[in-house]
């Protein structure tokens, strides 16, 4: 183990999620308690229900903390070993744990330290209490925000570009993971559809999810698709509900599906579409509930099938029966995406596959086909141009494409299709309208299948896909003339498909993985994924793959 080779006051460990943090920080403080080099340890957490979690973890390896001390208790009970609190507690009271830090020698766990840089009065107060600590351990799953907040206890290196990046002492990428079993592969079913809203004007507009739009065209779109009262969450509910139906038949029979709300109201929204879908009540865990951390821990022991939350469930939360996923928030920054992610993919057993349904929409979609990525915490970067929480926020709280103010904005329906499927960063399938036959093959795909099986079995219904259309005689036109020219939304899907026969073609002939030619293609061409390629960008491609 690294730590144990080279030991140092401070360790910055960086894991995918779902890699087994808790259990590499465990192994640490049992061996310095073990040894001497520390007697006391203080775990640091973002939420309440995590200190509980923590404490049950450590008390499996002999490692009692206290998860209910308070402030107010000043020092810890000496039968524990320690506490565990949260980053709030101690930036409200750092020298309290200043005082409990001092008084014996200590390791510190700081858990998600990414938190640190939240706020000034956090990191300031983790500075503060934890300075005297003998031992600093950090943990966090990839990636870092970047901002100007240096985050206590993490080191800085010069990158070629000038700017301060963190320097981790161990990283542990979700490539790494799954590689060694530790992670399950993830399949990306992303829904499309239709849109439409009403201007607090009175003017009505309708958009398509998965096209190329203007950030405030692609927010209110989305939370249009969100809307519970629409068509689109419930066809894409009772999709998710198939799947891990199929799952359960098929050998994850304990098997369990999250869906992650946007906030309290649509939540309880959701619980009750589940419930009419599965004539069965989902467990919905609310942060400001107290039972809330009770309600965790029975749903991940239980075989209740499904749960709805907000936030809270998407960091740290540890339900390795989680296998189907609903990301129904318009939360988009590579962090908390790689966190409620990482719900899904804590493997059990060889087979097993993480299901998340998701919007067709373009921050969603790079994401999801850049599962790999690792980022540092870079201090004074740029504010990016591109897809982020705060610029969505902005396009939904203040005008939408007609400049009408958000809070005027009438939700009139949105359908759904499955637009695509997205499995190690490779594009698969043509759109499909939800709830038919077509939609089907995908859904069933078997419960638990080797990472080659699944990508074999997706590049066969895509085949069949495209036989099918290929046989399937065009519209005859009309008497009046010829049929009118096609939109663009409609040539987009046209080239789409050519592109995936034709880049199946190539994997035929050559063995190359779809990915890897598609990969080609983009590399040459430039340019996004090509389900968010425009028109000319998928022609040129078209193109230049007909040249080999």
């Amino acid at each position: 183990m690294a730590y144990l080779r080279r030991p140092r006051e401070d360790f910055l460990a960086v894991a995918t999620p779902g890699a087994g943090k808790t259990t590499f920080a465990l192994r640490i403080a049992a061996e310095l308690l073990a040894d001497g080099t520390v007697e006391a340890v203080t775990v640091v957490t973002p939420t309440e229900h995590l200190k509980t979690q923590w404490a049950q973890s450590a008390a499996r390896v002999g490692i009692q903390l206290d998860a209910a001390f308070r402030n107010a208790d000043v020092h810890t009970a000496s039968d524990f070993h320690g506490a565990a609190v949260t980053y709030a507690q101690v930036g409200i009271a750092p020298a309290v744990h200043r005082r409990r830090t001092m008084t014996r020698r200590t390791l510190v766990i700081l858990d998600e330290i990414h938190h640190a840089g939240d706020a000034r009065s956090w990191g300031d107060g983790v500075r503060s209490a934890f300075e005297p600590a003998v031992r600093r351990l950090s943990l966090t799953g990839t990636p870092f925000r970047s901002d100007d907040n240096p985050i206590p206890f993490v080191s800085y290196e010069p990158g070629p570009d000038g700017l301060l990046r963190s320097a981790a002492d161990s990283v542990y990428g979700y490539s790494d993971a799954l590689a060694d079993g530790v992670v399950r592969p993830v399949m990306f079913l992303a829904y499309s559809g239709e849109a439409r809203w009403r201007t607090s004007a009175g003017d009505e507009l309708a958009v398509r999810l998965g096209e190329p739009l203007t950030k405030d065209l692609t927010a209110q779109a989305w939370r249009t698709a969100l809307d519970p009262r629409g068509e689109w969450m419930p066809q894409v509910l009772r999709a998710a509900d198939n799947r891990l139906r199929v799952l359960r038949a098929g050998g994850m029979a304990d098997a369990a599906g999250l869906v992650i709300a946007t906030d309290q109201n649509a939540a309880r929204s959701y619980a009750k579409l589940l419930h009419t879908i599965t004539g069965e009540p989902a467990v919905v865990v609310l942060s400001d509930d107290d039972g809330a951390s009770g309600r965790i821990a029975q749903f991940a022991a239980s075989d209740a099938r499904w749960m709805v939350a907000v936030r809270m469930v998407s960091e740290g939360v540890d339900i390795p029966r989680l296998a189907v996923g609903v990301y129904a928030t318009s939360a988009s920054t590579p962090l908390f995406f790689a966190q409620a992610i990482g719900r899904f993919v804590r493997a059990r057993r060889p087979g097993e596959t993480a299901n998340v349904f998701l919007p067709s929409v373009t921050p969603l979609l790079e994401l999801a086909s850049a599962m790999e990525a690792e980022r540092d915490h870079i201090l004074g970067a740029p504010k990016k141009e591109g897809w982020d929480d705060d610029a969505l926020a902005e396009a939904q709280r203040t005008e939408d494409a007609s400049g009408e103010l958000e809070r005027g904005v009438e939700h009139l329906s949105a359908t759904a299709e499955l637009d695509q499927v997205i499995y190690d960063g490779t594009s698969f399938g043509t759109p499909i309208a939800a709830g038919t036959p077509e939609e089907e093959e995908f859904l069933g795909l078997p419960g638990l299948l080797t990472p080659d099986q699944v990508q074999t079995l997706l590049s066969k219904r895509q085949a069949e896909q495209l036989a099918r259309q290929r046989t399937q005689k065009p519209p005859a036109a009309p008497p009046s003339g010829p049929a009118a020219p096609m939109s663009t939304a409609e040539r987009r899907v046209h080239l789409r498909r050519q592109l995936n026969a034709l880049v199946a073609a190539e994997h035929n002939r050559t063995g190359r993985p779809h990915g890897q030619v598609h990969a080609e293609l983009r590399k040459r061409c430039g340019g996004p994924p090509s389900a968010q390629a425009t028109v000319e960008q998928l022609e040129e491609r078209i193109a230049t793959i007909r040249s080999w």
